[in-house]
């Protein structure tokens, strides 16, 4: 009973403290609520963040950059879920006291769950967002992959001319002409690579333009380069989108390659010329008449190469010796008969790698005894190179395989579309081997592409193959474009026919083709899916000897595929297929189907009649989600070789087994697809079988993905054996994979992943084998994800060869995981192979709560463990690591280049001892990761130093964030050898010679970034940005004398230093910081273009030289030529400096120098227009014809000795992109602008003053600008301010009006006009002129929404007496103690704010003539009107 009356006194109490309670006794009263709103707040925030990082995944699969917020907002979330575990854990340690709550245990809880409360509504609040990412930016491929460019005389000369054609003015159109062959697009890349990385161009694209180009993929592909997403689906409607959003990138150019006629680039959508002065146009061509036609400004003509650089090419693709014997003395024969042309020289030369001296001899003859060839006009001397290596595929080649099939293999390839890749599986249903394939790429006449199961054919080379076809045995036809039905005969044996129109003008119903064995037929490329080629059945009739039919959005039925007795390979992708099912029957020499993305009827038993069918491909097929397949259908197949059933179905693994010729195998199954009992293909060489609901863009040579089983995994057992990938998730059972998946150790795997396998403890157990076991030993992947029970990778002695292959792993939330690679575990075995991890390149580990250690090396193993192939090493919330890497380790790490490091709460070093027996005596400087170059830390808050005694000289980029405990980047003990100062080997100390980027925020500990070291190492240096370091005294050069003490001012010595290539400074929010740069020198800037100083209370000196031409009158001189941005902010101890800064764009400057002793120091008049740094009379110095009309933000706070902001005696300060102006706390100031200033502001968008005691006018009256200072009559050209749209002018007292007011509209865009607490001000707006009012001008104000007027006791006109103001736009006025106000507000019937001033001189005539308007408006009363605020407060008057 006790346990229930505490708890219910306790309410009595609160009820009755509530009323009283200040908000600290809330803690006690309402603990209860404020608990249950922080579980639900930081469960909803969970669940958010799980949410979001889903997508984030998602983008980073896409290849799309994450938005900044984005990656903020999860840094946070993690951040505050992190912290408040703590707390939730608290909550449940308080529940154990509910009879006798801890009463100050309670009120803390409380209090730090209540001020966690809002944080984390905050972060729910900010997180929904549209988007997580976006595209990158793409750059073009071509410029990315090596072009094999050969510097030739000729090539260099074209390349010259080509760049000084991009760089002239008024040259837009180039033209690159050369015969086939002889290296045009070779070129062109060159130049496309060659100004993209110079970047003399924002954007590069290069685009094919062929025969019978499609304009739909050119545009795509010119949209990709430039981000650009079409709306539209139609030719002319992308055209018009590209051109809009090129026309917007400064400086384009665009590589045209292989134009063959005239063509209007904007039909594409291209904009140049007139349209667009920025874009080049570069196009190659083969004919000189091309260039003339697409007016050209430039024609350059790309040569043939001399007989001496053609040699060179010809014996380095021909693989021969740099020597004098026989064979190269016919070979240079050889190479002459290629006359130059590097296609021809490249052909031939790997035609004939390898022949002994007669077949170099066999080929010059034929070269010699043929030469009907040169002839021909189009291809030129090409044609007998091409022949030869053409005549030469028969070399070798077996006689039972049919001499001519690698010749028609050739052939073949040139039926697809020009600078088309082509799919290698295609080429093997038409019958051709894939060795064939790889002969032809060596021999040069198809060319690799990206792709591994794809290659491409020179355009040269297809057509030649066009030429051979064109007569002859083996005749082809190949159109593209197709719109009407060609004329042919009867004696083609290939026929292809690409992108043919839906409405294709006499499409036959039947043709006869007797010969033909190949045909190919493509449907318009359209994105419309309804859009297909209709196709009749009647039409295969006559086509007796077809062996090959491939179909591409094609609609047709098979009743006509009777009379096709030969037909052999049936391709039909993204086609309608009508009888289907019923037709299989008279197809009973077919061998090879496959049906991918097609429409079907149905899967029936007629497949069985096609007893000759050895391939079987059905994937995405159009039946339905799920395919059903009849049982015992497919085991009825038995002469099949390869089935691929790539979609979901109802197959069993077990109907297969009668399949005993299968090799290649693809399935999707379901757990319960899966037989407890094993199967065997005895032949079988490649599968993919995959889970139900696995992703994967691709099938792979051997791979089981195996989800959610629970069950044997027997029927795999004769499988593991030779698996390359394997894929394990959710799968129960299996303590390890070795022994009891597989004794024989996975061999072959090379690819391992790993999730949810909660019984899994070790990838292997050797315990009972002792080491003698070889296991993973090709293993190149391993990731690892969710195992709750995982302890390690080994249990035992490792293995033999154990991950000898490794590169990548990938270790994520393993509660159990303490050490990962134990290395002291080693058999003597492994002591003498290839180092252990030495192929390892990428590592990532992620929450990981009980690692203690990544590695575990005893001494005496050091030498058999190596990361000398390690790149990228990646940690994130390992909080029990206090190490990483042995000093050991990390000097043989020889290729790391980037390190990230977050959330490890213990670490205490990167680079430190793990092991007692591990440390050594060292009182050497280490030098290691000579290639490192990004290094980020952020939130290790033990985190003292990143190494002892170590250098890393390669870093470009540091960013180090949040850790708090940071004393030093380097700790350099006191034992440590170091070179003397201006010793031999003094420059090899510079820390970091390479470093461009510097990042550090949150590291209150941080004394100095890095100590013992000299400037000169920072020469890199682009950007320091460095904030929130509250004990860090100062930046660079600290340096220490004799006696260990910091010297910290130009005793250093007279060197000084240059910065050059130095572009942003940022320092903010750091306390103790007293100086930045020492020593150097006025022009140690010449590319500083920002600077950034806030928050620095102690800051003494930003710069200090020890030249005398530096210091002018104890002023610092800082010329920075390129300097646009410049914020000193809340720095009161700052030396007054002075700034050369022609180009700067925004200024702000705020609490500078305001300390006693740095006042009222008299700045020297310089004969170059200036900026005075500091708390001075006057901001810009005006001399030499310098008008600081670049700049367009201006800031001046709390700089309580400026008098004036610039002394325009010349009048030549000219302000016309000036866009916002904020002055606030200038108590001396008593003008802003000259009447001639105030006329260049045309661009002035916002107008900020608060707090200026002393200001009387914006803008000097024309009786106070000294006669000799006037460059021309003021008064020619009125006042206006056209872009105005915002004005805040609050507490200046001595301010007595506003804006001059002329005969023109001065604020045409003003939105919003607040006007309080300024208690002289008399009119807002002031005529400039004196002069009577005799009739009434009225003035609308169309943009002003807000109007607000308080506390302004001697305020009397608002606007002008004699003018009447119209407000259509307003939505709220405010008007609030002006007791002398004479202005009157009144509202219309279309609710438009009018006013009218009071004219005393006009009081009877304004009597009879408007008795209702003036009379009934509100005078010097309150107003608080808004519209649609319900009653009105203002009059209506009509």
């Amino acid at each position: 009973m006790a346990e229930y009356a505490a708890p219910a006194a306790v309410e009595i109490v609160a009820d009755q403290a509530k009323e009283y309670a200040s908000p600290y006794l809330r803690y006690f009263f309402r603990y209860g609520e404020i608990v249950e709103d922080f579980k639900n707040q930081r469960e909803a925030l969970e669940l958010k963040k799980e949410r979001v990082k889903i997508r984030v995944d998602e983008a980073e699969r896409q290849n799309e950059l994450i938005h900044k917020d984005v990656d903020n907002w999860l840094t946070s979330a993690e951040k505050e879920l992190k912290e408040t575990q703590n707390l939730k854990d608290e909550i449940d340690r308080v529940k154990c006291f509910k009879w006798c709550p801890k009463w100050g245990w309670r009120y803390s809880l409380s209090k730090k769950l209540a001020e966690k409360i809002p944080i984390i509504s905050k972060l729910l609040e900010t997180s929904n967002f549209a988007q997580v990412g976006y595209r990158r930016p793409l750059q073009g491929i071509e410029f990315i992959r090596s072009t094999d460019f050969m510097h030739s005389k000729s090539s260099k000369s074209a390349f010259n001319q080509i760049m000084e054609a991009i760089n002239a003015k008024g040259v837009n159109m180039i033209g690159l002409q050369g015969m086939p062959g002889v290296g045009k697009t070779t070129l062109a890349k060159e130049v496309g690579k060659h100004a993209r990385e110079q970047k003399f161009f924002d954007k590069v694209v290069m685009f094919t333009m062929s025969q019978n180009a499609d304009i739909n993929k050119i545009q795509d592909k010119v949209a990709d380069i430039f981000g650009l997403k079409f709306e539209t689906s139609s030719q002319e409607g992308k055209a018009e989108e590209l051109f809009r959003s090129m026309q917007r990138v400064k400086k384009i150019l665009v590589i045209v390659d292989d134009l063959w006629e005239e063509f209007k680039l904007e039909d594409i959508g291209i904009p140049f010329g007139d349209d667009h002065k920025g874009c080049k146009i570069l196009l190659t061509t083969r004919q000189q008449q091309v260039c003339s036609k697409m007016k050209c400004q430039k024609e350059i003509q790309l040569g043939i190469l001399s007989k001496d650089e053609a040699w060179v090419l010809f014996r380095d693709k021909a693989g021969l010796e740099d020597d004098c014997s026989t064979l190269n003395d016919v070979a240079k024969e050889v190479a002459a008969e290629c006359k130059g042309l590097p296609l021809a020289i490249v052909v031939v030369a790997k035609a004939l790698k390898g022949e002994s001296l007669n077949g170099w001899r066999d080929a010059n003859q034929r070269f010699k005894d043929s030469t009907h060839l040169y002839d021909e006009e189009v291809l030129g001397g090409v044609l007998e190179p091409l022949k030869l290596s053409y005549d030469y595929l028969k070399k070798g080649i077996n006689q039972m395989t049919g001499i001519n099939d690698i010749q028609i293999c050739f052939l073949l390839c040139s039926l697809f579309p020009e600078d088309e890749e082509i799919d290698t599986e295609i080429l093997i249903m038409c019958g051709i081997g894939v060795g064939f394939t790889k002969k032809l790429q060596k021999s040069g006449l198809l060319l690799e592409t990206d792709g591994a199961d794809t290659i491409r054919i020179h355009d040269v080379i297809r057509d030649f193959a066009h030429w051979l076809t064109s007569t002859g045995e083996n005749r082809f036809m190949v159109k593209d474009t197709l719109k009407e039905w060609p004329h042919m005969d009867e004696s083609y044996t290939a026929i292809a026919l690409w992108n043919c129109s839906s409405i294709i003008n006499i499409f036959p119903d039947k043709v006869e083709f007797s010969k033909l064995k190949t045909l190919f037929l493509e449907g318009e490329r359209k994105r419309n899916r309804d859009d297909f080629l209709v196709v009749l059945g009647t039409f295969f009739e006559e086509m007796k000897a077809l062996q090959v039919l491939l179909l591409k959005r094609v609609s047709f039925s098979l009743k006509g595929f009777p009379s096709l007795p030969n037909l052999k390979t049936l391709r039909c992708y993204d086609c309608m297929l009508k009888n289907f099912s019923s037709s299989l029957t008279n197809m009973r020499s077919l061998e090879i189907l496959a049906l991918i993305a097609t429409e079907i009827d149905e899967i029936s038993e007629e497949l069985v009649k096609l007893s000759a069918l050895k391939y079987l491909r059905l994937s995405g097929v159009g039946v339905e989600r799920e395919m059903n397949i009849p049982p015992n259908l497919v085991s009825r197949l038995t002469s099949l070789q390869e089935l691929h059933v790539i979609p979901k179905n109802n197959l069993n693994l077990l109907e297969l087994k009668s399949l005993s010729r299968l090799t290649a195998l693809s399935l999707r199954l379901s757990a319960n697809q899966i037989p407890l009992e094993d199967f065997m293909f005895p032949k079988l060489q490649r599968y993919d079988i995959v889970g139900e609901y696995y992703s994967s863009d691709q099938e792979a040579f051997r791979r089981l993905a195996i989800q959610d089983f629970s069950s044997s995994l027997s029927a795999f057992n004769n499988l593991f054996c030779n698996v390359e990938a394997l894929s394990l998730r959710n799968v129960g059972g299996q303590k390890n994979i070795v022994p009891s998946m597989d004794e024989m150790g996975v061999n072959e795997l090379t690819s391992l992943q790993l999730k949810s396998c909660n019984d899994m403890e070790f990838l292997i157990d050797t315990k009972k084998d002792q080491g003698s076991t070889v296991a993973f030993s090709n293993l190149v992947e391993l990731i690892i994800e969710s195992m709750a029970s995982l302890k390690g990778l080994c249990y035992g002695v490792s293995p033999t060869r154990f991950l000898q292959n490794l590169k990548e792993v990938i270790i994520k939330d393993c509660e159990e995981l303490q050490v990962i690679f134990q290395i002291d575990k080693l058999s003597e075995k492994m002591k003498c192979q290839t180092p252990l991890l030495s192929n390892l390149t990428i590592l990532r580990l992620h929450s990981l709560p009980k690692l203690k250690r990544i590695w575990e090396v005893k001494p005496s193993h050091r030498a058999i463990a190596s990361l000398q192939s390690l790149k990228v090493v990646s940690i994130e919330s390992c909080d029990n690591l206090k190490t990483i890497f042995s000093p050991c380790l990390a000097l043989s790490m020889l290729h790391l280049q980037q390190l990230y490091i977050s959330y490890c709460d213990r670490l205490e070093q990167v680079i430190g001892f793990g092991q007692e027996d591990e440390i050594i005596e060292n009182d050497c400087l280490l030098y290691c990761w000579p290639k490192l170059r990004v290094l980020r830390i952020k939130d290790c808050e033990s985190l003292k130093y990143i190494s002892t005694n170590t250098l890393i000289q390669s870093l470009e980029s540091v960013f180090i964030v949040k850790c708090h405990q940071l004393i030093q980047i380097y700790n350099m003990e006191q034992n440590i050898v170091l070179p003397e100062r201006g010793s031999q080997n003094d420059s090899s100390l510079c820390c970091w010679p390479k470093l461009r980027i510097l990042r550090i925020e949150f590291c209150r500990n941080l004394k100095y970034v890095c100590a013992n070291t000299w400037t000169q190492g920072l020469q890199s240096l682009e950007s320091v940005y460095i904030r929130h370091c509250s004990q860090l005294i100062q930046v660079f050069n600290m340096e220490q004398n004799k006696h260990g003490q910091d010297i910290v001012l130009p005793e250093l010595g007279s060197q000084n230093h240059c910065w050059t290539k130095l572009k942003t400074l940022r320092i903010e929010d750091c306390q103790l910081l007293k100086y930045l740069f020492a020593n150097t020198l006025s022009q140690g800037f010449p590319l500083l273009e920002s600077i950034y100083l806030k928050n620095c209370p102690q800051l003494l000196q930003v710069f200090s030289s020890t030249e005398e031409r530096d210091v002018i009158d104890d002023h610092i001189l800082l010329n920075v030529p390129f300097l646009k941005n410049l914020e000193v902010s809340n720095c009161p101890q700052i030396s007054c400096f002075i700034l050369q800064a022609q180009l700067i764009e925004d200024l702000v400057l705020s609490n500078v120098g305001n300390s006693r002793q740095l006042c009222n120091t008299d700045v020297p008049v310089l004969n170059e227009g200036c900026i005075v740094v500091g708390n001075q009379e006057e901001v810009f110095q005006v001399q030499g014809g310098y008008s600081f009309s670049t700049i367009k933000l201006l800031e001046l706070r709390n700089l309580f000795e400026v008098r004036v902001i610039w002394n325009d005696f010349a009048q030549i300060v000219t302000l016309e992109n000036l866009t916002t102006l904020t002055l606030s706390g200038c108590n001396k100031l008593r003008y802003i602008f000259s009447p001639m200033m105030a006329r260049s502001l045309s661009h002035l968008v916002d107008l900020f003053i608060e707090w200026c005691e002393e200001i009387e006018r914006l803008i000097l009256a024309k009786d106070q600008v000294s006669s000799s200072s006037s460059n021309g009559d003021t008064s020619l050209q009125p006042m206006s301010f056209p872009n105005l749209k915002r004005i805040i002018v609050i507490n200046c007292k001595n301010l007595n009006s506003l804006f001059p007011f002329g005969f023109v509209p001065v604020l045409l865009k003003l939105e919003t006009l607040i006007v309080t607490r300024n208690s002289k001000l008399e009119q807002v707006f002031e005529l400039e002129e004196k002069v009577e009012v005799v009739a009434e001008e009225e003035m609308k104000f169309d943009k002003l929404e807000w109007l607000s007027l308080e506390k302004l006791p001697g305020l009397i006109h608002f606007c002008p007496k004699g003018y009447h103001f119209v407000f259509p736009a307003m939505i709220e006025l405010e008007v609030r103690d002006c007791p002398k106000l004479a202005t009157g507000f009144f509202i219309d019937s279309q609710e438009f704010v009018h006013c009218k001033t009071k004219a005393t001189q006009l009081v009877e005539q304004v009597a009879v003539e408007e008795p209702t308007t003036v009379r009934n408006a509100i005078f010097n009363e309150n107003i608080d009107w808004s519209r649609g605020g319900g009653e009105s407060q203002l009059p209506h008057i009509t």
